[in-house]
């Protein structure tokens, strides 16, 4: 096994090695040099299309249609999209692997999930007039370049809102690049433009000379994370300079006749220049070394370093991790150099493996901790295995000593290395990984169709893989040729028991496909009907979708699909939906009382419910505030009851009605005093919504007597009620004389009494006492109680000599004074003689 060093290169004071990731990646016939190579970021896939500026070899007109081909980073073919919507002007990645194609007149196109399904919109602004000359991506979003050199931004892809940017000269743009908004000071997107012989700043709100006399500059590069700025001059020489403009860091001469084709950043530390086939790296204070390929060679940069792809071999270049240099540089004194040879020597079972971790004992522990590390950055499964052999040899020596990081690295690695295999092709380093976390390399690996193996790592890595199910299951509908069953019944065993699993979602991949049936099968599987039940209003399967809610219980859910059936059938089939359902119809009661009282009446129209419909009528009657309104609604209530024999006393009940509001009416119309003479303090009583007892009420106590018995002849109220409301009447009016005169009559229809307590209880013992005699059905005892209540002590004790209740009587003189306890005591004497 070679050792790690043998792909080092020292460049100024760091080391820098080129890895191998894949050998024969593309066929030779693939003329990479004709094509634009575009890789998508954390070693994603890579986006070739070919360079409508550059001669081609002759092909058939089959072979000769453009396409975007889509490769992993090992050569193989992913997807292959048609092109045929104009001219491609530029392609790009954003951090999630969506790719970006924009065309001349500014139709942009994001493909998502790597398989051809895209969401279109247009940048605007003139772009279709004046073209798109080139275009700058970032993670989230790009800027494109329009042919009168302004800048449209679009920071969002998933919500696109394109942004005019400030305006720049209209000179002739030789180059430019963008700092994203994450890396600039303003923290909004800024443009770098090198017009004519000096640079523009623009963003926003203003376009910036940075009086740079020194160009014109033919590339401009930005550093990973924004903290360096790299230009090409016109005579070869390239310039690195501060994120913030302050400070020129260094100056390199390529002493190169031609202007290389590419410059990038190779991570934060170097940058590479491309000519065809060579590529030079230059560092920190003009440190520079080239690099020699027989074929053409791409530069594709990512966070930490830079892809170098030709048609043999995709390379990795990076500046090599410390962690690394601390345990493999030549000669290292490391405690983690000594940790690694003390390792191997005890795989030799040498003494001296004892004698080396005695020697960094007190360092021991950091030894472990670089190791790991280091472990991390080795793309060598070799070399990751012994540096993890060593940190397990460290850490087992150590008396305390976490091993949660080493745990993790194992784990990693692991992952890394399944997701590296030629057959994948997703090289990430460590670095890549944590930046783009394991839920998102899972993502990646769906879309890849890599379902076993990212299932596996799911499960290693205790994630869920419901997603991944729901994925497979979505491309077997779209993609299976077996019929509908066959795919139903594949879909359903490898799934049913899966947690987490949507059969929502692949339902509704199978009715994006036209697979209506499927789609409806599918959704019987789906256990929560507010996943179901929106798709199968979409797929027009309203009965289902009523039915499914139904089930469910959920009202909310139930509302939503009979609003939705209200909107989009004509009433009468509307009707005929909810009949046979008892739990929708009493809902759309329930709403419709409250909401839409036209729907109620029609509802019991069409279900020929009369007295439902009557008492609808009669609730719009009571709340009428015009009369004639109220009489209507009456009248038509009424009507509904007609036909109807067993609702007659119904009926009965809302012609009285009508009859008695007719009747109010006449009575205030009659009893309105008459403008010309009426006092200042006169007043009509209401009578108009009274019942017809509180009507003769009214009218009693008004002493309109004749009119109050018109109401009780109309609506035949019996003499018992009409003499009680009489009695109350007369009282609250206090019509002493009148009472005094019914005194005088032989019979009442409810006795005697009640006009005592009424009266009595209106505070005039002298008319209650006049009744008193007429109760002959009381005792005297209880007659003597009622002559005591009105004062008269006497009358009371009349009442109990009548009783011979002398206990009574003595009660009685207990409470007299005056004259009335000389009287009462004479009755006592006479009682007493009678005894003798």
């Amino acid at each position: 096994m070679s050792k790690p060093t043998a792909n080092w290169e020292k460049l100024g004071d760091k080391f820098y090695r080129k890895i191998q990731l894949y050998t024969a990646v593309f066929d030779q016939d693939l003329e990479l040099e004709n094509y634009n190579v575009v890789g998508a970021p954390y070693s994603g896939a890579v986006a070739i299309y070919r360079n409508e500026e550059k001669i081609h070899t002759y092909r058939s007109a089959g072979s000769a249609k453009a396409s975007i081909d889509i490769y992993s980073c090992a050569g193989k073919l992913l997807r292959s999209i048609g092109w045929d919507k104009g001219t491609i002007k530029d392609v790009g990645w954003g951090e999630d692997e969506k790719l970006l194609v924009v065309t001349e007149d500014g139709a942009v196109r994001c493909y998502y999930d790597l398989q051809g399904d895209f969401i279109p919109f247009t940048l605007g602004h003139g772009a279709e007039e004046h073209g798109v000359v080139s275009c700058k991506f970032y993670s989230s979003g790009f800027v494109a370049l329009l042919g009168n050199n302004h800048l449209v931004s679009v920071s969002n892809y998933n919500e696109p809102r394109p942004k005019l940017l400030a305006i720049p000269p209209p000179e002739p743009v030789v180059s430019w690049a963008i700092i994203p908004p994450a890396y600039s000071l303003s923290r909004s997107v800024e443009v770098i433009l090198a017009i004519g012989t000096t640079l523009y700043v623009v963003d926003a709100t203003d376009a910036e000379d940075r009086d740079f006399s020194a160009g014109p500059f033919r590339h401009i590069s930005v550093s990973p994370k924004g903290e360096f700025l790299a230009f090409y001059t016109d005579d070869g020489k390239v310039w690195v300079v501060s994120g913030d403009w302050s400070e020129k860091l260094s100056e390199y001469s390529s002493r190169a006749k031609t202007v290389p084709k590419d410059m990038q950043w190779c991570g934060s530390n170097a940058v590479a220049l491309a000519w065809e086939d060579e590529v030079h790296l230059i560092g920190p204070r003009s440190a520079a070394m080239k690099y020699y390929y027989d074929t053409w060679v791409h530069l594709l940069p990512d966070v930490d370093g830079l892809r170098l792809l030709t048609n043999d071999v995709c390379e990795y270049l990076q500046k090599v991790p410390d962690e690394t240099v601390e345990v493999f540089r030549l000669g290292s004194d490391a405690p983690a150099a000594h940790l690694l040879e003390a390792s191997s020597l005890l795989e030799q079972k040498s003494p001296k493996a004892d004698d080396l971790i005695q020697l960094i004992r007190p360092s021991l522990a950091e030894a472990v901790d670089t190791c790991v590390k280091a472990a991390g950055q080795e793309y060598n499964i070799h070399w990751q295995k012994a540096l993890l052999k060593a940190a397990s040899y460290g850490k087992s020596v150590l008396d305390l000593y976490s091993s949660d990081d080493f745990v993790d690295m194992c784990e990693t690695l692991r992952v890394l290395n399944a997701a590296r295999f030629y057959e994948i092709g997703l090289p990430l380093s460590y670095d890549q990984f944590k930046r783009l976390t394991p839920e998102r390399l899972i993502e990646r690996l769906t879309n890849r169709h890599e379902y076993l193996t990212t299932i596996r790592i799911a499960e290693y890595l205790h994630l869920s893989t419901s997603h991944i199910h729901v994925h497979w299951a979505q491309q077997k509908v779209r993609h299976s040729v077996a019929d509908e069953e066959t795919i139903c019944k594949l879909i359903v065993t490898k799934l049913h028991n899966k947690p987490g699993v949507s059969f929502e979602e692949i339902a509704r991949a199978a009715y994006d496909e036209g697979r209506v049936r499927l789609a409806t099968e599918l959704l019987n599987y789906e256990p929560r009907a507010g996943k179901q039940v929106p798709l199968l209003l979409g797929m027009k399967e309203d009965m289902i979708a009523l039915d499914k809610a139904i089930e469910s219980g959920d009202t909310d859910l139930i509302f939503h699909v009979l609003r939705y059936l209200r909107k989009s059938l004509p009433l009468a089939s509307f009707f005929r939906v909810i009949n046979t359902r008892p739990v929708a119809t009493a809902l759309v009661e329930s709403s419709a009382w409250d909401s839409d009282r036209d729907l109620l009446k029609d509802l019991y129209y069409q279900d020929d419910r009369r007295l439902d419909g009557c008492n609808l009528l009669l609730s719009e009657a009571l709340s009428q505030n015009d009369l004639h309104a109220s009489l209507d609604k009456l009248k038509l209530a009424s009507k509904y009851l007609q036909d109807s024999k067993d609702h007659t006393f119904q009926r009965q009940q809302l012609d009285d009605a009508q009859k008695l509001l007719r009747l109010q009416e006449q009575f205030e119309k009659d009893l309105a005093p008459s403008s010309s003479n009426a006092p200042l303090s006169s007043s009509v009583d209401k009578f108009v919504g009274l019942s017809a007892n509180e009507t003769i009420f009214t009218l009693i106590r008004a002493n309109h007597n004749k009119r109050a018995q018109k109401v009780q002849s109309e609506f035949k109220i019996p003499d018992k009620t009409y003499t009680w409301l009489r009695l109350r009447a007369l009282v609250a009016a206090r019509h002493w004389n009148e009472l005094e005169e019914i005194s005088k009559t032989k019979k009442s229809a409810i006795g005697w009494e009640p006009f005592f307590k009424e009266i009595l209880a209106a505070g005039n013992t002298r008319v209650a006492s006049v009744f008193i005699p007429k109760c002959t059905s009381l005792s005297p005892a209880e007659r003597a109680e009622m002559w005591a209540k009105c004062g008269l002590l006497v009358k009371a004790g009349e009442e109990a000599v009548k009783a011979k209740d002398r206990a009574l009587l003595e009660e009685i003189k207990s409470k007299a004074s005056g004259s009335a306890t000389v009287e009462l005591e004479r009755m006592l004497s006479m009682m007493g003689q009678g005894k003798r």
